[in-house]
């Protein structure tokens, strides 16, 4: 196999910046990511961007099926040439962003991991889908900019914690596996990166967890606000919510970065919504 750059060379391939389009190359990199996701011969795994293939063939080393989104059609032939030894994996040209659950069900089941290189302007969107859908992964293990990972990963009260965190703390134990630094990618981003896996859990049943997400949304929806405040303006009385934050122990001017996603639990339980 040639070069991942004499690949891109030869078929004239210019990367676009459209698609936040930064590839791994580096071959025990792309294995550690396999093996941060947990990734065995018996499972189905979704990739959300292909670009050159590199990760899409080193999960196909490992894994029973890959099915790879692609949304730049010029790859066709490089994805053709690289991943012409793996039979197990299928890379669909299409823009994951208005693929259906059902056509999801239709290529990887309804048991799968997503191992992902994802692009930047899609990070949060992707992550957000499978938090908030009823189609999840058992886990999620993500190339993310660094900052993005510190978000995922951050305790209630430290300043990178968000409406984020705590959405996605309500389904998922998130640990950062990996640093990332720019250099190990082609054109090099101008930022560091993390892997980060996200392993989904039921924590409560959906209808209370999405009960609990419009609370967090509610919350974080003006930063440097109290959750009074806040929560006012979504339509909860300021006198109930204050009283709920007293009986928590919390003071009434109590802001949403200093509750974790147990304490959201709590006080969606204490005003009854």
């Amino acid at each position: 196999m040639s070069p991942i750059a004499d690949i891109l060379r030869k078929y004239g391939f210019g990367f676009d910046k459209r698609f936040g389009q930064n590839f791994l190359t580096d071959v025990n990199l792309l294995r550690a990511i396999v093996s941060d996701a947990g990734i065995t011969d018996g499972d189905a795994v979704l990739e959300i961007g292909a670009g050159a293939g590199t990760l899409t063939r080193a999960l196909a080393e490992k894994a029973r099926k890959v099915v790879s989104f692609e949304i730049d059609g010029r790859l066709a032939p490089v994805l053709s040439e690289v991943l012409a030894d793996s039979p197990n994996a299928q890379v669909v040209f299409e823009d994951f962003r208005g693929v259906t659950d059902e056509k999801l069900k239709s290529l990887v089941g309804e048991d799968f991991k997503v191992v992902a290189n994802l692009p930047y302007y899609i990070t949060t969107p992707i992550i957000m889908r499978f938090a908030e859908g009823a189609l999840r992964p058992s886990s999620m293990t993500v190339m993310v900019q660094k900052e993005v990972a510190d978000r995922l990963a951050a305790q209630s009260g430290s300043p990178d914690y968000g409406a984020i965190t705590a959405s996605v703390a309500l389904c998922c134990d998130v640990k950062i596996s990996r640093f990332v630094p720019r250099s190990m990618f082609t054109p090099p981003p101008n930022v560091d990166s993390c892997t980060v896996r996200l392993d989904f859990t039921e924590r409560m049943p959906r209808e209370e967890e999405a009960r609990v997400r419009r609370l967090v949304k509610a919350a974080f929806s003006m930063r440097r606000k109290t959750l009074v405040n806040n929560l006012s303006r979504a339509g909860y009385p300021k006198e109930k919510t204050a009283a709920a934050l007293a009986e928590m122990g919390l003071r009434s001017d109590a802001r949403g970065e200093t509750l974790s996603y147990a304490d959201f639990t709590v006080l969606k339980n204490l005003l009854s919504v």
